[in-house]
């Protein structure tokens, strides 16, 4: 199936909930305002549309194949397609203009990096990984380091990896083994494996930076004697060309549910002497540095579960167009017509709209409250900003990727039988949705991010501030001469007060009676991202009652106002009962003795 970049709802979003022409006054943004979006989103939409999308239904028939001693091929089309995608400056969009890149701002950056995924999710992963490990080597390489890998990182002629996990060490990277001896000449002898490595071993780019987590000889127990090493698939030499192959192969790659044709690959390090690997800082900080390439993959993970719950939906509606069967309840049809006439079609296909939205909405906000961390001329506004965005990420990445199971779960039930039928295309999407719960963090993770170090430790301040924003909205919505405005505003409040009450609740239990509260993590994540998500629909609802914007696009905001509504009305009005259940129901969650199960 053919894939529409949905451009018309990211451009409002950049502009109206963003704020992006604030963005372009900050330094070093001066270039990057509506017309400059407009532009980039339109090329990007070209190339993920005409190139990259039709390569995903071909991925997940002839995935990426391992040959046995250390080659991996990737799905026909894919070398050519990254090739088009580094040459365009794709990868440097939002990275800095001193390596190569073009320095845009990561409320563009955002929007692009959702097409690229719902275009072909398994493609997407290895830009999103090489993001990931330019972060890292940004904040925390040295001089050198930056010399020698950024500029062919952005440029995408190199990718990258992260590698923390191994067969013993999944979400406790307490228990990583893999480890680090010194060399007389200021390197390191890495040796250990790494599974779960996306795009570990390929044929897309000439080099691969791996980014690895190991033990140095003699480093404290648990996490605090973690290191970072930059161990390159080919030595790189002084002049900047490649040397000789690094001690690091590939000896097999997963085969998968989902995300097939992107190769996940069993690394193995050391087996001739040893990897040689570089240290990224200081000794023992190497949890600290990764967490860097993990907020920012987290973020992504994020925007991936829109990506595929847009293509999902997309799907879905074609289907229910074209699908002809049963005559409509209310006799509008007098014969057979097409399903997207039945009214639980037309609730499956707004529930997938909305909550698509709204999650598209809070990640394009919560980008743009990282554009403002980094780059605001004022330390306040910097560090409200960069508290805002901590306290998103986790709602952006678990609640958006909970959201896309649901999304691409309906797609399938939209289709009835055929849904089920691979050949049809929408179970692919439910299965490649999967992962994004479980990768960079489980959704558990994510939860108790958010509930100690988001709320608890604060007291939940940083939360109430956000609920006293989401309190302004509601009054204009309640002030607002607009019978869907007024109703939404009376969902947020109902939402917003059964959120304040269980960040009281996890703010008092956390430390006294952790059972209690980490027993509602989930739904508490749950229910703070679909209020966000809410709080976006209801401000984007004030903007599309407007004249001005009636007048600029009357049926693209017609429709911004009742998917708005609907969101208060079937998704939002959820929240209540989430509460119940974590402030009431913690209790029945731990009480079934262990010997019961």
């Amino acid at each position: 199936m053919s894939y529409t970049a949905p451009l018309k709802d990211m451009l409002f979003n950049i502009e109206h909930l963003a704020g992006l022409q604030q963005i372009a006054q900050m330094p070093g943004f001066e270039d990057a305002g509506l017309e400059t979006a407009q532009a980039v989103l339109e090329e990007c939409a070209k190339l993920n549309q005409d190139v990259i999308a039709p390569l995903n239904w071909e991925g997940d028939r002839h995935p990426s194949f391992h040959h046995g001693g250390n080659q991996v091929t990737t799905t026909p089309g894919f070398k050519e397609a990254y090739r088009q995608y580094a040459e365009g400056g794709w990868q440097g969009l939002q990275h800095p203009a001193d390596f190569g890149g073009q320095g845009l701002p990561k409320t563009i950056g955002a929007a692009c990096g959702e097409m690229l995924n719902s275009a072909n999710m398994s493609f997407a992963l290895c830009p999103l990984l090489t993001d990931g490990a330019i972060e890292a080597l940004l904040t925390a390489g040295s001089d050198d380091m930056k010399a020698r890998y950024l500029e062919k990182l952005i440029s995408g002629q190199w990718s990258g990896t992260m590698n923390l996990t191994e067969p013993q060490a999944g979400s406790d990277l307490a228990a990583v083994r893999t480890r680090a001896e010194p060399q007389a000449d200021g390197t390191y002898r890495v040796f250990g494996t790494k599974i779960y490595i996306t795009y570990g071993e390929h044929d897309m780019a000439e080099n691969i930076i791996h980014l690895v987590l190991a033990r140095v000889q003699g480093a404290p127990e648990g996490v605090k004697g973690i290191s970072l090493f930059v161990c390159p698939k080919f030595l790189v030499n002084d002049d900047g060309s490649l040397g000789a192959r690094n001690d690091v192969h590939c000896v097999s790659i997963e085969h998968k549910l989902g995300i097939k044709a992107s190769p996940t690959a069993v690394l193995q390090y050391g087996d001739h002497g040893g990897a040689i690997g570089y240290l990224v800082g200081e000794e023992n900080r190497g949890l600290e540095y990764m967490f860097i390439m993990m907020n920012a993959a987290r973020y992504a993970v994020g925007v991936q579960g829109i990506a595929i719950a847009e293509r999902a939906y997309q799907k879905a509606v074609q289907y229910a167009r074209d699908r002809v069967q049963s005559r409509p309840v209310d006799g509008s049809l007098s014969a057979a017509g097409p399903i997207i006439h039945h009214p639980d079609v037309r609730r499956m296909l707004m529930t997938m709209r909305a909550t698509t939205e709204g999650c598209r909405a809070m990640a394009s906000v919560a980008a743009a409250a990282y554009d403002a961390a980094h780059h605001h001329p004022d330390a306040g506004v910097r560090k409200d900003n960069q508290a805002f965005y901590e306290f998103l990420v986790p709602l952006v990445k678990g609640y958006s990727t909970e959201m896309s199971i649901e999304v691409a779960s309906l797609g399938v039930q939209v289709h009835g039988g055929m849904g089920f039928i691979e050949e049809t295309g929408a179970a692919q999407y439910y299965r490649d949705a999967k992962i994004l719960t479980i990768y960079e963090g489980t959704t558990a993770i994510q939860a108790n991010d958010l509930v100690g170090r988001k709320t608890a430790r604060d007291g939940g301040q940083t939360a109430k501030a956000i609920a006293a924003q989401i309190a302004r909205t509601e009054s204009e919505l309640l002030s607002a001469d607009h019978a869907d405005a007024q109703a939404l505003g009376r969902r947020l409040q109902s939402a917003r007060e059964a959120f304040l009450e269980v960040v009281d609740f996890i703010a008092a239990n956390t430390r006294s009676n952790p059972n209690a509260a980490f027993a509602g993590s989930v739904p508490y994540l749950l229910l703070a991202g679909n209020l966000m998500a809410g709080w976006q629909m209801g401000r984007a609802l004030l903007v599309a009652i407007t004249p001005q914007a009636r007048a600029q696009d009357a049926g693209f905001m017609t429709a911004k106002i009742t998917t708005a509504r609907f969101y208060g009305d079937h998704i939002l009005s959820r929240v209540p009962g989430m509460r119940d259940a974590i402030v009431e129901g913690a209790g029945s969650v731990t009480g079934l003795a262990l010997e019961a199960f």
